[in-house]
């Protein structure tokens, strides 16, 4: 796929989406096994496995069977938090329609609704496991980007949230746009920020530095750098259709008011973090 953008790009001509032979997911006959749901599901699995080796190395703070209940959990609060907070910031109608508010398989997760459900299934886990929130919030934080990845892709591969008018040689125009315009494709740029980069940030701070041994750190550099890369390609990101007025209106979009108190919080964090002594490197914290 990659080669074939660069192919047309280099044409300068805008990307035809529906040329680069995408499909929904695999037709099982009775079934199609959609990407968008497939997406959701690796990033979820590959973030558990990446749990699990975290548990392994010195100083954690959780055992096996605490990352299998956050596993579970955390999944939750994913599924529910996001679909429901894209219901409440972006769509209010779905609220009227219980049949398409549960018609996941048709895209619209909100990340703010689904860090508020992660929030919850942390909270429960640790109070009921008597597990230091902050430190845990840590490892989480570092696992997410694995789904960020996933979930933009996703948004692409369905042809979905596109991006907003271009003349770029890689804008791309969409089937599913009225306006038949030649758009950014802004699902692949929060892929490479709210993803890929967040991953390679993540995981260098847990494996090469003692940052894991800072509570509040991790979780505050993911929440500072997730919401500025958020609020970054929103500028490339179209608005929603029913809240353009808004963001007209206001200046920013809906997406970027959300992010502002996401990277408030996380900075509040990250300074918390860095002016308190590091937790001792080789003794494990209480499980």
């Amino acid at each position: 796929m990659l080669l074939e953008i660069t192919a047309v790009a280099a044409n300068h001509a805008p990307i035809e989406w529906a040329a680069l032979g995408l499909t929904p997911g695999i037709d099982l006959g009775f079934f199609t096994l959609r990407w968008y749901s497939l997406a959701y599901l690796a990033g979820i699995v590959l973030g558990y496995w990446h749990l699990t080796r975290m548990v392994k190395a010195p100083g954690a703070p959780l055992a096996q069977r605490h990352a299998d209940d956050l596993f579970f959990y955390c999944t939750l609060g994913i599924i529910l938090g996001g679909r429901l907070g894209y219901a409440t910031f972006y769509a209010p109608e779905l609220w009227t329609d219980p049949g398409a508010l549960v018609s996941l398989w048709h895209g619209g997760m909100s990340f703010h609704g689904g860090v508020l459900g992660v929030l919850i299934a942390i909270t429960w886990v640790t109070w009921r496991g008597g597990l230091n929130f902050l430190r845990i919030a840590d490892y989480i934080a570092t696992c997410v980007p694995f789904g960020m990845l996933f979930g933009r892709l996703a948004n692409f591969v369905n042809g979905e949230l596109w991006g907003r008018p271009a003349d770029v040689p890689w804008a791309m125009i969409f089937p599913a746009d009225p306006t038949g315009l030649a758009r950014h494709p802004s699902q692949l740029y929060e892929a490479g920020l709210e993803g890929a980069a967040m991953i390679a940030i993540m995981l260098t701070l847990f494996w090469k530095t003692q940052a894991r041994f800072r509570p509040g750190l991790l979780a505050g550099v993911f929440a500072f750098g997730i919401a500025l890369a958020r609020f970054t390609v929103e500028y490339f990101r179209e608005p929603d259709a029913q809240l353009a007025e808004f963001a007209a209106r206001t200046g920013l979009s809906m997406g970027q008011w959300l992010t502002i108190p996401l990277m408030a919080i996380g900075l509040l964090f990250v300074v918390r973090a860095l002016m308190r002594p590091p937790l001792g490197s080789g003794a494990p914290s209480p499980a």
